[in-house]
């Protein structure tokens, strides 16, 4: 009997729950007006008590929109604390809308109106106008520390003691100072200065005798300097005069598979007057290849005079006596990596006299066989700049357009030498 009576009031209740029904209407105050705002207090609640008021941001008073849509700010506060609502309300709510609906019991009826969503913030008045504690760096490092010793795996732990151990008492180090700067100061004494040590290093590099002061790019390698008087005046250009053809010259070179200087031949003998200056450089560049080509026959004379046709024999001594070394223990001559160097510096020199000190780079090294980047290093440890040339410097030289493409080797003055390289320790 129990169970079937519960069965029938619960039966009764729920048909009459059902039987009544709640009406939805939207209010009819204007939607401009001042209405119900939802308002989200993610920490702190303020008591039920709390006066809060509405206001226009400054420079949004909107009126024309709906309320729920207008940048208002809600704020409102306690003896203790300040509630205002923040600037990111507008964006949580995008793309949103929401309703407050208000129950009327007597007439079962529930009026919706659009509300704006305020997210609030709060702050605490006897803490506002406190400045945040500033924490250097030493502090942040032991609080870091701290945390790793506590939470941190076996090697955060060591690591962080490590640290300790290298770490310089920086207090400690006041004392001696003062006698560190003194034994400095005394140990630097003797170090050489700049201008010392750039002038010891020109005296090692690899290159001719140079004028650092030149004004022209001529008088930067003189022309004594690079080839001897007796040598140059050994030079007999005679036998190229009286050629009559590109080949024949060719055969009296001591080197004839140099394409760049074939090309400079055929524009001396296109000149109505041969210039015997020119025939005698290009004689001698032709020289100093085929002496690198012959390092192998340096100790065999009759060889080296057979591989070096038509030259005077003044010459070779003096390519042997510049251009190679003798060990302790031989005699024999060796045409060393470092003197291999010092002769190709010599010979771009001769190459830059007769380029009016413009030369193409990729020529010189397709007929030594070397890689463009040796060569362009050589010439710059002469002091050149690797650039194209424009139009005007082309029709200068006398050289056609399609040369501009091409990486040149320029001497220009003041002659600056490149940079040495500081080599990085590995880490």
């Amino acid at each position: 009997m129990t169970s079937s009576s519960t069965i029938g009031k619960k039966r009764k209740r729920d048909s009459e729950a059902s039987s009544s029904e709640i009406t939805l209407k939207i209010s009819k105050q204007d939607e401009g007006e001042l209405g119900p705002v939802l308002a989200s207090f993610p920490a702190i609640q303020p008591p039920k008590n709390t006066p809060f008021k509405c206001y226009y941001r400054r420079g949004d008073a909107e009126t024309d929109l709906p309320f729920a849509s207008q940048s208002t700010l809600v704020a409102g506060e306690t003896d203790t604390v300040e509630f205002e609502s923040n600037m990111e309300s507008q964006n949580s709510s995008a793309g949103c809308s929401y309703l407050i609906g208000i129950y009327d019991k007597k007439t079962k009826t529930t009026t919706l109106r659009p509300a704006p969503l305020q997210l609030m913030t709060r702050q605490v008045k006897a803490m506002k106008n406190l400045a945040p504690m500033a924490v250097s760096m030493d502090e942040r490092m032991k609080l870091r520390n701290a945390l790793g010793e506590t939470f941190g795996t076996k090697k955060a732990k060591a690591a962080i003691r490590a640290h300790e151990r290298n770490r310089v008492d920086v207090d400690a180090m006041k004392g001696v100072t003062a006698h560190l700067q003194d034994r400095i100061q005394e140990n630097t004494s003797s170090l050489p200065s700049k201008e010392e040590t750039e002038a010891k290093a020109n005296e090692h590099r690899l290159i001719p005798p140079f004028n650092q002061d030149a004004a022209r790019p001529e008088d930067v390698y003189a022309l004594k300097d690079l080839i001897p008087d007796n040598e140059y005046n050994a030079i007999l250009v005679s036998a190229l005069k009286d050629a009559g053809t590109e080949k024949e010259r060719l055969a009296i070179l001591p080197w004839s598979r140099s394409d760049w200087i074939s090309a400079h031949l055929r524009l001396v003998f296109a000149a109505p007057k041969p210039k015997n200056s020119t025939l005698k450089l290009l004689f001698y560049i032709s020289t100093m290849m085929a002496f690198k080509n012959a390092s192998r026959k340096l100790n065999d004379r009759k060889a080296l005079e057979r591989h070096l046709r038509n030259v005077p024999s003044v010459i070779i001594d003096g390519l042997i006596s510049r251009f190679t070394e003798t060990a302790r223990d031989s005699s024999d001559s060796r045409l060393t990596p470092q003197h291999e160097n010092r002769l190709l510096a010599y010979m771009f020199a001769l190459c830059l006299r007769v380029d009016d000190y413009a030369t193409d780079i990729k020529a010189i090294a397709s007929d030594l066989s070397m890689t463009p980047t040796n060569v362009e290093a050589l010439f710059k440890s002469l002091g050149c700049k690797v650039t194209t040339l424009s139009e005007q410097q082309l029709r200068g030289l006398g050289l056609p357009d399609s040369s501009g493409k091409k990486k040149h080797a320029q001497l220009k003055v003041p002659l600056e030498f490149p940079a040495p390289r500081v080599k990085r320790g590995k880490r």
